[in-house]
This record gives structure tokens, sequence and C-alpha cells, in this order.
């Protein structure tokens, strides 16, 4: 049964007609349409599957080049463009350009946006200066600029309508994520794990640009917006469940880094997305599970409250930041319908969870070389239940400080990086983009300083 729910029918996207109303009614109709792409996502479910069929295995060989753009900017792009009807939306790394490119007049720009931003702001970025896409929504174009201001320009004319900021560069959180439009809000998480912020996801509402709620991925109860109803694999997460896993005030740079894809299901009214690395990479200065980061969260988009969470890696002792998308599909299991939660993490595992509740269905390694673990306690009743079982030879903690663990599989790359999957519902498979890269790490001491690396590890 578990192998089967990644190997058959988890069902196509027509459940998400039901209760669209909820949704965002012009971005959920505008999404069912195969000829536009209005979503980073292509649509709430980020199965990022197309029905179109003009390109086939039949002619996809014959496929040459029609026209190319360059943006201008000689780093690493990531995240595709928006094509809402004829216009198409492309984006940019730092300086974080946005073009208008009008596809049906010779691809003709139409306007382009080029915010003025602090140049310091790119040694605070981590991993090169990287912006994974825009989104639409309200007649507006959504942007998360490197230094944290959330923009929103008028579709039409690139004006700026509205930006709010969202972060501290001076602190070290920057920007790099796609916002995502769920009904009158936008939705949009923060970088910064390696430098220690305490990181976020956000809604703004979608005419003004005000806060409406912030969940941080640890810190109090009214931080991370818990409450008594917030479950854990079924389990009440109770009082202070963040709070209790670190050391003195760690979690005030705790990390936990939101910078993944968001999804959506207007049925459930749930948004779904993943927490990073808990920081430092040396896990020897911060004991405990150092909860939420590593973390599948399931939020009310109208309030920000949890209602279930699960933790895949506690006490992160490998940097296998948690924030790869989650895949929204459904299907019958012995004559149960379920709606599904599939997600493959950096550290190995393919999870499969029901969405509804946050129940565990599978934890499996998709590549057998991963040795920092023998598998997932997938036992109910045992108290270990849900928890890897960590392989005291790829423990970069019992080793602690100044020792080189070597040969830890995977990398801190990951068996697949940030790097979308996607879900046919016509073969009933997943497409993952996969690495198989192993390491050595060696954790050493470091000390907190706002706005430098607190990174605490070196890897090869």
């Amino acid at each position: 049964m578990r192998k089967m729910l990644y190997a058959t029918g988890l069902g196509a996207m027509a459940v998400f007609a039901v209760g669209a109303a909820s949704a965002n009614d012009e971005l959920h109709k505008m999404s069912q349409n195969p000829k536009d792409w209005v979503m980073p996502t292509g649509d709430y479910t980020n199965q990022r599957y197309s029905k179109l069929n003009q390109i086939n295995a039949s002619n996809v060989g014959k496929l040459q080049v029609a026209w190319t753009f360059s943006t201008g900017v000689l780093r690493g792009h990531e995240g595709g463009p928006l094509i809402i009807g004829n216009m198409m939306y492309v984006h940019t790394p730092f300086p974080n350009k946005v073009y208008a490119i009008d596809l049906s007049k010779d691809n003709q720009i139409v306007w382009k946006y080029e915010p003025k931003q602090d140049p310091n702001v790119i040694p605070v970025m981590c991993c090169d200066t990287v912006n994974r896409g825009v989104a639409y929504g309200d007649g507006k174009i959504f942007l998360h600029q490197a230094d944290t201001t959330l923009v929103a320009l008028d579709a039409k004319t690139g004006k700026v309508e509205w930006s709010v900021k969202n972060g501290d560069p001076s602190k070290g959180s920057t920007g790099t994520s796609a916002p995502m439009v769920i009904k009158d809000k936008v939705l949009i998480g923060i970088s910064g794990g390696e430098f220690g912020v305490q990181a976020h996801m956000s809604a703004y509402d979608i005419k003004t640009g005000k806060l409406v709620w912030r969940g941080f991925s640890e810190g109090p109860d009214d931080q991370i917006l818990v409450d008594d109803k917030t479950t854990e694999l079924g389990k009440p997460v109770g009082k202070d469940s963040s709070l209790k896993t670190w050391q003195g005030d760690q979690w005030k740079i705790g990390g936990g880094a939101t910078w993944g894809w968001i999804s959506y299901d207007p049925e459930l009214n749930l948004v779904y997305y993943g927490s990073g690395n808990p920081s430092t990479w040396n896990p020897k200065q911060r004991p405990g599970d150092n909860k939420w980061s590593m973390t599948i969260w399931a939020r009310n988009p109208d309030t920000g409250v949890a209602k279930w969470v699960y933790q895949m890696t506690p006490h992160d002792e490998w940097d296998y930041d948690g924030v790869n998308e989650m895949i929204l599909s459904d299907q019958s299991i012995d004559g149960k319908a379920r709606k599904l939660l599939t997600h493959f993490d950096r550290n190995g595992l393919g999870y499969t969870l029901d969405r509804a509740t946050g129940e565990l269905l599978v934890a499996d390694k998709y590549d057998p070389k991963v040795n920092w673990t023998s598998g997932v306690d997938m036992n109910k009743s045992s108290p270990t239940y849900g928890r890897p079982k960590v392989l005291d030879a790829a423990s970069t903690d019992k080793a602690g400080e100044d020792h080189n663990v070597k040969g830890i599989c995977p990398a801190a790359l990951g068996s697949k990086d940030e790097q979308p999957a996607a879900y046919s519902p016509d073969t009933q498979l997943f497409y993952v983009p996969t690495n198989h890269v192993c390491m050595d790490y060696e954790p050493f001491k470091v000390s907190y300083t706002a706005g430098q690396p607190y990174v605490g590890a070196t890897l090869s």
C-alpha cells in the first residue's frame, strides 16, 4: 500500500472545481486554460501539469529556436515566466527586473520595471542572487525583490500600485521566493537561514499591501500561530511546542526559512509549504528538535493559524532544507477518498500525507543510497512514530565539533533540490529531478552577529 501511493493514480484536478468560489475566482478560472500559465506553479495543486499536446513524442525532435530574449542579467535564472493571454511576464535575478512582453506584436516590450536596490543586499544572499518568479492577481503583477520589498505592479502599465518591506536585509533577510495569490491576499516567505533569521510566512492584503498575518517557523505560540487544535500526526502539538525544543532564546535566530513554493486546497481552505534548516549548521550549538524548522505546514490562509504540522528532520544535522514543493492530488485508497500531499524532500525521503488531517501515509527513500537514516518509524503505537532513525555513522552531532564525518548521503544539495517535480494525471506518475551526491561534513563553533553568515560547518 505504501509503495502504491507513489505509483498509482493520485487523481486529476477536477476536485479543485469544487469550492472554487472560496478561492480567487479569477485566478482559478484562468488556470484552467492550458494556453496560459497564471501562477508560478501553474495552478494551486503544484502539479505543474500541462494539457497542451501540440508538441509530442513524434515531433519533439524537430523543435528549433523560434526567438530568444536576453534579460541583460548574467546570474542564475530560476522560475519560469507567466503567460496571461498575449502577455508574457519575465523576471530576472538581482536587480529583479520585470519585463512585460506582447507575444502578439513581435514580442514587443510593453513595459519594464527595474527597482533601485541597495547592492549591499547581494553579499547577504546565500546561494546566488536568484528570484523564483512573479505572481498575478487583481490586475497586478507581484514581485518579491532581493531587498525583501514586496511590490504590486499594474499588469498593463508596470506602475507601482503599492510596496511593503517583508524583512530586514541588514539582519540577513532577503527575498528570493515567488509570491502566491490566494483569495484577497498575497502570500510570501523569506530567505536567510544561513544568517540566523527568525523566518516566517506572511500574508498581505492584495488591494493595499497591509500585513494581515505573519506565522514564524519557531518561537512562542502567538508568533508561530498555533493553537490548542493544531496537531502533529494526529496529536495536539501542545503549548510552547517550539520553545521547548530550543535552548534559551536560540529560537530568535533559528532559521527555518520559507523560500519554497506554496500550494493551496480551496475546498479545505488550507495552504501548504515547507520550512528550511535550523540555524546554525553546527548541531552541537542548538540541542533539541528545533521545531518547527524542517516542517510541512498546513495553515488557514485567512488567519494564518496552523491546522497541522509535520517535522520531517528533527534536529537537522546536515542542512536538509525542507522547502521543496507540496504536490496536491486525490486518490481512492481501500475504497476511501483521500486528499493527498506528496513531497520529495532534500533529505532523500519521499512523503505522502493526508492533507486534510496530516496523517503520514508514506515515508520512503527515493534514492536507496541515502545513509543518514535507516528509515522512518511508521508504527503508530511507537513513541517515535513519524521520526527518522538516525544512523550513528552519519551523525554530525555525535561526531562533534571539528570532526569530519565522511560519505554522508545525500549531500546538503539534497536528493532533490528546489527544482520542482511534476505529477501527470495521465500517466499517474511523478517526474522528479533528482541528485545523487554525497558529502563530508565538519561542524565548527560559530558566533552570531546580525547580518553576518551564521553557518558553522565546512562541507565538501
